[in-house]
């Protein structure tokens, strides 16, 4: 098993002021989180892995660029044709006991990745997937179910699908910092770009997003090239590190070092939690986070 270090991170800007706050006025009880899924979208390229991210306007608690996710909907709870590995299976693979909470974070995941890029990991059957998920009638039934006048279980249902979580796989958990004012307990998972499905932005809501080759980003994670393409006001002139949630940005270093989709998604993985912790380093906040990958020239602390 990988030794764990603890590594630092930037604090990103808009959360600099929750952090003062914090230790000025001494920890208080945090926030509770509210529930979330993320998925990480990946596919081959000859440059290595590519993955989908995209821009989240606001200071969402996943970050300013994003894996496609987003808060759970007590409609995640309706009833649904599943295939593929049993909600049982899945909260063995998560790590708890919590089999209906678990249900809402495989769920969710496969309604945000649809909402936001048009991905629909779902089928008639368990060989197949759904085809040709770019055109206006599914681009109106996404903008529907962001909106909340449908329900991601009444998009299927009307056409007979099921969701085919045997295409997602379990990665991390990631939980927002106590101090942070908006928190999220976001549940990880990966999955490859089905055949004949092309991601696209969301008609009402994109602003930016692309696939990215990991390892280019992680290359040019002290340059602002990332941001100031995205070129928003809070993006512009900010290196990756001041983009990304710390658990992002682990990920995006996997996903550099992985040889390929099949590996990546093939490696056994333990369930871990990403708990950033607020330190100070040289007069600076910072973020804490224990993790197992190591980075040559990455301020570390031992345990």
């Amino acid at each position: 098993m990988p030794q764990l270090a603890r590594r630092l991170f930037a604090l990103p800007e808009d959360l600099e002021g929750a952090a003062r706050s914090w230790l000025e006025h001494g920890e208080r009880t945090p926030r509770a989180p509210r529930f979330a899924s993320s998925v990480v979208l990946l596919r081959d390229s000859p440059t290595g892995l590519e993955t989908w991210l995209g821009y989240r306007p606001g200071s969402s608690p996943l970050g300013v660029l994003a894996f496609p996710g987003g808060s759970l909907e007590a409609s995640d709870d309706d009833a649904v044709g599943w295939l593929g590995p049993s909600p049982q299976h899945w909260a063995e693979q998560m790590g708890t006991d919590d089999i209906g909470l678990v249900r809402r974070h495989v769920i969710g995941a496969i309604r945000e990745l649809f909402e936001e890029t048009g991905i629909l990991l779902a089928g008639p059957d368990v060989s197949t997937t759904v085809e040709g998920t770019s055109g206006a009638e599914w681009m109106r039934a996404r903008v529907a179910v962001a909106e909340q006048e449908k329900t991601f279980t009444e998009i299927l249902a009307k056409r007979g699908l099921s969701v085919r979580t045997d295409l997602l796989r379990p990665l991390v958990n990631w939980l927002s910092p106590d101090f942070a004012h908006r928190r999220f307990n976001t549940r990880y998972f990966a999955a490859t770009q089905p055949v004949n499905q092309q991601p696209t932005l969301l008609a009402s809501k994109g602003v930016w997003g692309r696939w990215v080759c990991a390892g280019n980003v992680i290359n040019e994670r002290d340059t602002t090239a990332l941001g100031d393409e995205v070129g928003q006001e809070n993006t512009a002139g900010r290196t990756l590190g001041e983009l990304l949630v710390p658990g992002s940005e682990i990920m995006l270093e996997k996903m550099a070092s992985a040889n390929g989709c099949i590996a990546y998604l093939s490696y056994k993985r333990k369930a871990h939690v990403y708990k950033p912790l607020l330190v100070e380093e040289d007069g600076r906040l910072m973020l804490e986070v224990e993790a197992a990958t190591r980075v040559v020239g990455e301020p570390q602390r031992e345990r």
